[in-house]
């Protein structure tokens, strides 16, 4: 296997000074001790925890050199592998530079409101039936997971898939400009992170910076069905962007969605792609799914990938960690499903996972259960759009739900008497009810902003009913 750097090329590309015994080369890069490879370079960034104090940590768990600030060196013995830097964020994005410098991949950036990460990892599939492909790992899209993401990079891949994410305007510009893609998707636009901006128009206008990096004869890919399609048609075209191709129902869409059919556990679409008809089923089941599954096809022929070989590899799609995974619960008397929806949470990522719920199957005393945390950073509209979930409770058949957070107040009283299983003001405080409440057949799904820390409800939930972790044979796409 080819190392993914040679020391000499990171330290150049960096201007790192060398200290101790250095290995040739590396074949991966860290920012984590509980992960890191054997020979890989560990990075030791500042950001909710400074990365120095690990170091030794690090090394000593096998990795082969540690990227440090120069103002740190008094931490280390003189004869610790090291390459030493002015700061190590700046370092990692001259790497990620370099990297993307020296690869003759296709790149491809994916941004959005809702769904970058079920997309790019979409992308991964599609892709990679073409000829091999570097992708984003986990939801790394932000200052130093972009950086980090494109420095991973391969000289060898073919193409490269780069989730690109933001909570404030004016963090997806350097972004772009350092991934420079040759397709760039805007997935769609919804109100989140209103804390920040001072309206979803703004949000658009924030996402649109990803336009700004595209390469020269490169392709924007955006949502036509999306009320803001008009305005970041306007803005792509204002950033010099050759080639606009939509995605949609809309008659007009240039990937556009012919005919679909929801199943429990999958979707089935007929679509017709840049002028090409094809049929295709996913591996997840969705509206929200297929609706991103069009512009996934886009890009990859945008890309100069096989259209029929990218389609066909969306049969296995499976979801992201926490964003739909599907976990089979062992209770008394049979099985439950859960659907782990924890890792984030917005209006219409909460709408959507409703809706695969009112989906799911249950047995035959069982109940469809939504277990539902607070959607942050919505600013003053946080309130009403936790009051107006109450609807699409009702649509989807969601039988139960517990809630937490004073945000879902006036949501509570909205919901049917029926409907209502527990209020309470903490996701913790939830815990006993959602576990004392749970019976055979149920399908129960746990969704929320991650800081409203629905992750330990879904923990509990495997550690008390699920023998052996076993999983479903069928996975959902959140």
């Amino acid at each position: 296997m080819n190392p993914l750097w040679t020391v000499e090329a990171m330290a150049k590309a960096m201007g790192a000074a060398r200290q101790g015994a250095l290995p040739q080369s590396v074949p991966g890069l860290s920012i984590d001790t509980r992960t890191i490879a054997p020979g890989e370079a560990f990075f030791a960034l500042k950001d909710a925890r400074d990365g120095h104090d690990f170091v030794a940590v690090a090394l000593k768990a096998g990795g082969g050199l540690a990227v440090v600030a120069a103002d740190k060196i008094g931490m280390f013995p003189k004869d610790a592998p090291l390459l030493v830097v002015p700061d190590v964020l700046e370092a990692l994005t001259a790497l990620a530079r370099a990297a993307r410098v020296r690869s003759h991949a296709k790149f491809i950036g994916v941004t959005g409101s809702v769904g970058k990460t079920g997309t790019k990892e979409a992308l991964r599939f599609a892709m990679s039936a073409d000829g091999e492909t570097h992708a984003s790992a986990a939801s790394y899209n932000n200052h130093w997971g972009v950086p980090l993401s494109l420095a991973r990079c391969p000289q060898s891949a073919r193409y490269a898939v780069l989730e690109i994410g933001m909570n404030h305007a004016g963090e997806i510009a350097p972004l772009t400009r350092l991934v420079r893609p040759h397709v760039a998707i805007i997935t769609t636009i919804e109100p989140v992170h209103l804390e920040f901006f001072p309206s979803v128009e703004a949000i658009a206008d924030a996402k649109a910076e990803i336009f700004s990096g595209i390469e020269p004869g490169g392709a924007a890919v955006i949502n036509r069905d999306n009320p803001h399609f008009a305005r970041l048609q306007k803005q792509a075209k204002a950033a010099g962007v050759g080639r606009i191709v939509t995605f949609g129902e809309n008659a007009k869409a240039d990937a556009r969605l012919l005919k679909f059919a929801l199943q429990p556990d999958s979707s089935t679409a007929q679509a017709r792609i840049l002028g090409a008809d094809i049929t295709y089923k996913l591996g997840a089941p969705g509206r929200h799914v297929v609706l991103n599954s069009l512009a996934v096809l886009a890009a990859a022929s945008l890309a100069g990938a096989d259209l029929a070989l990218a389609a066909l590899a969306l049969t296995n799609l499976s979801p992201p960690s926490g964003r739909g995974e599907r976990l089979t619960l062992d209770l008394p008397g049979g099985p439950a499903l859960l659907i782990d929806e924890s890792y984030n949470a917005n209006p219409a990522s909460m709408r959507a996972a409703l809706a695969l719920l009112g989906q799911a199957p249950v047995g035959p005393r069982g109940r469809r259960i939504a277990v539902l945390g607070e959607m942050l950073e919505l600013g003053t509209r946080g309130a009403e759009l936790h009051q107006g979930l109450a609807q699409p409770v009702v649509e989807n058949s969601v039988d139960l739900v517990f809630c937490a957070g004073p945000l879902y107040q006036d949501f509570w009283e909205a919901l049917p008497s029926e409907r209502r299983g527990g209020y309470v003001v903490t996701s913790a405080a939830l815990e006993a009810e959602v576990l004392g409440a749970l019976r055979a057949g149920d399908a129960v799904m746990v969704k929320g902003s991650l800081g409203s820390r629905m992750g330990p409800i879904v923990k509990a939930l495997t550690r008390q009913f699920t023998s052996q972790g076993a999983r479903a044979a069928v996975s959902a796409q959140g």
